[in-house]
Order: C-alpha cells, then sequence, then structure tokens
C-alpha cells in the first residue's frame, strides 16, 4: 500500500521529488565549488567574434570540474583605463587580454605576474611573436591574437592582374591605377586617425630598414627613418590617395572597387569577404625592400593582484593545446595564435589570400619604440605631428625628422 496524502499524491512520488531536488541540490552544490577566474577583454564587446569567443571559453568551463572563467566584456576604448584603476586599487580581473601598447605601460608598474612561474611552458612551439612578450627573460604573458601585415590588392585594377614585387613597380602601379574616381593607393595621414597614421608610418620604417629607437634612445631622425619618410611623401605628393580619408571609408571604397591596393592588417581582409562576398581581392608581401613588417599583438596576462594561480595555470595549458588553439585561429580569423598551428584547408580555400599574411609571421614587428616601449603613445604623438609638417608645410623630411628627434629627447626623456 503506497498511501495518499491528503493532495492526492502519493509518498512514492513525493519521495521521487525530494530525491530529485536533494540531486539538483548536490548538483548546484557541486557546481558552486568550481572557482572562479574573471578575464576582461575587449574581444567579449565585439559583435560576432565576441559571441563566438564566449563559447570558445566555455568549452574550458565544461572540460573540468574545478575552474570556471568568467567573460568580462570592457570596450577596447574603456579597457586600459578601467582595469589600470582597478589594479592601482589592489583588485581587477585575473586575466586581461591587453593591446601591446597597454601590457608594456603595465609590465614596469609590476600590474602582471610572469606566466613562467604559473606552469612550465617549455614543451609548446611557439610563433615568432612569442619573444615580444618576455621581458628580462620573463615571458610576462601569452601572445593571444597576432595579425599580421601584408598588401591586399584589386586584380581588377592592376596591369595583368598581378601585384608589383618592388618599391618603384609599386609607386607605378599606383600612379596608373589612379583616375576616373578610382585611386591606386590608401594610408592615413591625419591627426583624428593617429594610432593608424602610426601603424603606415611604421610598416614604411620598418620596410626601409629603420627602427624608431634601440638600446633606450630615439633614432627618429636616422638615415632609414628619414629615407621612409621620405618615400612617404612621395606616395602623398603623387595624388594617388584619397587624401583626409579615415579607415573606414577607403576600405569602404577598396570593396567597391575603387582601391588598388592598400597595406593592412588579415583582419581588413575578413572584413571584405563579410561585406562584399562576391567580391575578388587578393594579398602580397608589401612592397618595401626589407620584410620586416608591423604586428598588432595582443597578449593574455595574469594580474599581480590575483591569487588564483592554480585556476590560471589550468586555462593557460587549456588553451596552448592544439584544438583550443585551432578554434581560436579559426574564429580570430586571419590572425595567428600563440603556437604554431596549421589552418585548416578549407579556410585555405575559402580564404586563399590569408597565406601572404601568414608568411610575413618571422618577420613581424610591434608597432612600438624598441627598448621605450611604454613610452610609445608619447612618441607617437610627437612623430605624426612633424610628419603632417613635411606632408602639408612642404617641409624637408630630414628637418622635421630632426625636430622630432629633439622634441623626443626633451619632451619625453625629460635631457
Amino acid at each position: 500500500m503506497t498511501g495518499i496524502s491528503k493532495t492526492g499524491i502519493s509518498r512514492r512520488t513525493l519521495l521521487q521529488a525530494a530525491s530529485g531536488a536533494a540531486a539538483m541540490n548536490v548538483t548546484r552544490s557541486f557546481a558552486q565549488t568550481k572557482e572562479t577566474l574573471t578575464f576582461a577583454a575587449g574581444l567579449f564587446a565585439e559583435a560576432g567574434r565576441g559571441d563566438k569567443t564566449r563559447a570558445w571559453v566555455d568549452k574550458f568551463n565544461k572540460s573540468q570540474d574545478r575552474y570556471a572563467i568568467e567573460p568580462v566584456a570592457i570596450s577596447f576604448s574603456k579597457l586600459a583605463d578601467t582595469v589600470f584603476t582597478q589594479m592601482g586599487g589592489g583588485g581587477g580581473p585575473d586575466l586581461i587580454r591587453f593591446d601591446q601598447t597597454d601590457f608594456f605601460a603595465a609590465v614596469p608598474a609590476g600590474r602582471l605576474f610572469p606566466v613562467d612561474d604559473l606552469l612550465d611552458l617549455s614543451k609548446y612551439k611557439f610563433q615568432a611573436a612569442d619573444k615580444f612578450v618576455k621581458v628580462d627573460g620573463k615571458r610576462i604573458g601569452i601572445a593571444f591574437e597576432t595579425a599580421n601585415y601584408a598588401m591586399l590588392y584589386n586584380p581588377a585594377l592592376l596591369k595583368d592582374g598581378t601585384p608589383p614585387k618592388d618599391f618603384d613597380a609599386f609607386v607605378a602601379a599606383a600612379k596608373e591605377a589612379t583616375g576616373k574616381g578610382k585611386f591606386g593607393y590608401a594610408y592615413r595621414a591625419t591627426m583624428p586617425e593617429r594610432a593608424g597614421f602610426w601603424f603606415d608610418l611604421s610598416n614604411y620604417v620598418y620596410g626601409f630598414g629603420g627602427q624608431w629607437g634601440g638600446n633606450g634612445e630615439p633614432t627618429l631622425n636616422s638615415p632609414e627613418v628619414i629615407e621612409a619618410i621620405t618615400q612617404y611623401k612621395r606616395v602623398y605628393d603623387l595624388g594617388v590617395i584619397p587624401k583626409g580619408a579615415d579607415a573606414a571609408t577607403y576600405r569602404r571604397m577598396f570593396w567597391e572597387g575603387k582601391i588598388a591596393m592598400n597595406v593592412d592588417n588579415g583582419g581588413v581582409g575578413g572584413i571584405f569577404s563579410a561585406q562584399a562576398p562576391d567580391f575578388k581581392f587578393d594579398a602580397a608581401p608589401s612592397p618595401f625592400p626589407n620584410k620586416t613588417q608591423g604586428i598588432t599583438l595582443t597578449m593574455l596576462a595574469f594580474n599581480a593582484n590575483s591569487k588564483k594561480k592554480a585556476a590560471a595555470a589550468a586555462f593557460i595549458e587549456w588553451m596552448l593545446q592544439p584544438e583550443p588553439q585551432a578554434e581560436l585561429q579559426l574564429l580570430l580569423g586571419a590572425s595567428n595564435v600563440a603556437t604554431q598551428i596549421p589552418r585548416a584547408e578549407e579556410e585555405l580555400k575559402k580564404y586563399p589570400w590569408v597565406t601572404a599574411f601568414d608568411q610575413n609571421t618571422p618577420n613581424g614587428q610591434p608597432f612600438l619604440v624598441r627598448s621605450l616601449e611604454s613610452k610609445t603613445l608619447d612618441f607617437q604623438q610627437v612623430v605624426c605631428e612633424n610628419v603632417l609638417r613635411c606632408l602639408i608645410g612642404g617641409e624637408s623630411p630630414k628637418q622635421v625628422m630632426a625636430d622630432a628627434q629633439a622634441q623626443a629627447l626633451s619632451r619625453i626623456l625629460r635631457r
């Protein structure tokens, strides 16, 4: 006899319900025992890639029962100020995805804990960009995403549909493609686009064998830098670019078939593919004498204020496994991840242009002032101000870069 309660529900049903509730409570209690790490990134705030990256992180959460990552979305423009303020007060997220400039601002301030001290990373085969996350022999972060630069081009606007192989051929091709509402090339040359202006200038400087600094000294007036600015001005004076256009404008013009060539990062190729799926374009090495080109580098770093070292080590170790790395590389697009992971055949078939960007992986260099990385934004201001005097005011590259060198020494380094 099972017995019936006054409500008409059997004892067996009540026992089953109680048993189920107890099991649910155990499950909830078990889930709540997971140690949670916060992971702040502008990437989580991006449309499309943000959702995909959250799903990627959730695979770690489901892969084991000890730890959980909680994504924290902070827009790129606010991330550094927000996180630095929190870290300065002794708090902040456990893990942070920093861009290259903010990363090198955090390092001398002692805000980051060396990743080498979390776990043994000797078994991993890292990409070339790994050398840029090492400071004084310590690996302070993991290269989360590396976007290489190469030359995107529209075959329909170039003779025989082929890209130029050297700089003189590039100049000739840009002149030939310009006219009737079309332009041979595009780059940034305005202060409202200062960061992009700096990237484009840096690609010329690296491409002509120069550096912005080294051994603790600025080298803004070196012969190589002066030659790079001279060639940058040469292109500007030819009338082959849409002067004053910002990146959003000339990138749209590119996929509308109005720009022949543009040196940019691989993510821009992804934009073209998404915005104009039928638009035919390709990529080739940048046409400069030197193979070195810039990279936009983001690092995964561990907050020195955090006590959750074991949990951070577990996530980093999972992240660096081949399958998570391959999945991350696929969702990031034309970028590289931390380790050397081959691209999937279907990706190469769909986006053959990505190969040109991957070929530059060994030659990439961040858009930073070597040995003075934490002062890059100050250098950026000084350099761009003076180069504009050259482009618009007609002053010589030699004179404006001599002035830039003097200002860097007095205004930035206080000498």
